[in-house]
C-alpha cells in the first residue's frame, strides 16, 4: 500500500509540474502573441492608394495567393525625409514554392510617377515618401506593389543587435566606418553591419556589391529572428521593429503570411538589374534598356503569376 501510495504521490508531483510548465508556455505564448500584435498596430500604415492599377483583383495572402513587397531602406535624420537608399523588390509565390529578391540600384533613371520627372529611382522617395517609390516601382518593372516594408536604416542596427548579431559571408576584404572586413564568414553587431551594407566605393562591383551585402543582412537577420533562442529576446526584438519599421501588412495578414508561406524562404533566388552607367548633365544615372526592362518585366509577372 504504502508503495503504492508513493507511486501515487510522484504522479501527482509529475502531472503539477507539468501542468506548470504548460500553463507557464501558454501565459509566454500569450505575452509573445499580445506584444507582436501590438507592435504590429505601431508598425501599420497604410497605402494612400488601397489596391495597385496593376492587379484586377485584390491580393489575399488568405488564398495564398503570390504577392509583391517593396523593401525600403531609408536615412531618416531629424527635419528631412531622406532618400531611400536600398530598394528591394521581394515577389513570393507559394505554389512554385520560391521567392525572387531584386534590388534595384538607387541610381536607375525612370520616370518619377506623380512628380512628372525623369530622375534616380531613389529620389522618388524624398519628392512623395512611399507611395511615390510604390508608384514609381510599379511603373518601372510593370508589376503590382501589394506591401511595402519602410525599415530606418540608421536604427536597424538596434533590430540586429536585437537578434543577437548575424553572420554573414564576406567575399571581399575591406574597412569601412572604422571597421575591417576579412573575407570569410564573419559575426556582425549591429553597427558592424550598418557599416557592411553602407560600403559601395571601395568595391569594385559598386552599388552591385553593396546590394550583395544589403540582401545577405535581411537574410541573416530573418534566419537568426526566426531562431528559438530568439524568442526569449521577443521583448527587445519587437520593440526594436516597432520604432524602425513601417508596413501596409495589417497583423491578420502576417498571421496569414506565416501559416502558408512558411517553406518558401528556404528558397530564394537573388536577381540584379543590368545597367550602363552614363553621365547626363554632370550627373550619374544608371540607364536600362528596354530589352533589360523587358526581361525583368516578364520574368516578375510570371513570378506573381500575372497575364
Amino acid at each position: 500500500m504504502a508503495q503504492k501510495k508513493k507511486k501515487r504521490t510522484w504522479l501527482k508531483v509529475t502531472g503539477i509540474i507539468l501542468l506548470l510548465l504548460v500553463i507557464g508556455v501558454g501565459v509566454y505564448a500569450y505575452n509573445v502573441y499580445s506584444s507582436l500584435k501590438n507592435t504590429v498596430t505601431t508598425m501599420n500604415e497604410p497605402l494612400e492608394k488601397k489596391q495597385s492599377d496593376k492587379r484586377t483583383e485584390p491580393v489575399a495572402v488568405s488564398n495564398k495567393d503570390p504577392f509583391s513587397v517593396l523593401m525600403l531602406g531609408v536615412d531618416e535624420r531629424a527635419g528631412d525625409r531622406g532618400r531611400s537608399d536600398t530598394m528591394i523588390v521581394l515577389t513570393v509565390n507559394p505554389n512554385t514554392n520560391s521567392v525572387k529578391m531584386l534590388s534595384i540600384p538607387r541610381d536607375t533613371r525612370t520616370e518619377i510617377v506623380g512628380h512628372g520627372t525623369v530622375d534616380k529611382i531613389n529620389h522618388a522617395y524624398a519628392f512623395g515618401g512611399v507611395q511615390m517609390s510604390v508608384d514609381t516601382v510599379e511603373n518601372f518593372l510593370n508589376i503590382p506593389i501589394d506591401y511595402y516594408m519602410k525599415v530606418n536604416m540608421e536604427g536597424f542596427k538596434d533590430i540586429v543587435n536585437a537578434v543577437g548579431g548575424i553572420t554573414v559571408q564576406n567575399d571581399l576584404d575591406f574597412s569601412y566606418g572604422g571597421y575591417h572586413f576579412a573575407k570569410g564568414q564573419i559575426s556582425l553587431n549591429g553597427d558592424q553591419a550598418l557599416a557592411f551594407s553602407r560600403m559601395r566605393h571601395e568595391d569594385p562591383r559598386g552599388d552591385f556589391g553593396r546590394q550583395e551585402r544589403q540582401r545577405q543582412i535581411i537574410q541573416a537577420v530573418i534566419k537568426e529572428g526566426a531562431s528559438l533562442s530568439s524568442l526569449t529576446n521577443y521583448s527587445n526584438i519587437f520593440n526594436a521593429l516597432g520604432k524602425n519599421v513601417k508596413t501596409n501588412l495589417t497583423f491578420d495578414e502576417m498571421v496569414d503570411i506565416q501559416k502558408n508561406y512558411k517553406s518558401v524562404g528556404s528558397n530564394i533566388t537573388q536577381e540584379e538589374i543590368k545597367e550602363t552607367g552614363t553621365k547626363i548633365g554632370g550627373i550619374y544615372y544608371g540607364l536600362v534598356s528596354d530589352a533589360e526592362k523587358q526581361r525583368l518585366q516578364n520574368e516578375l509577372r510570371a513570378q506573381l503569376e500575372l497575364k
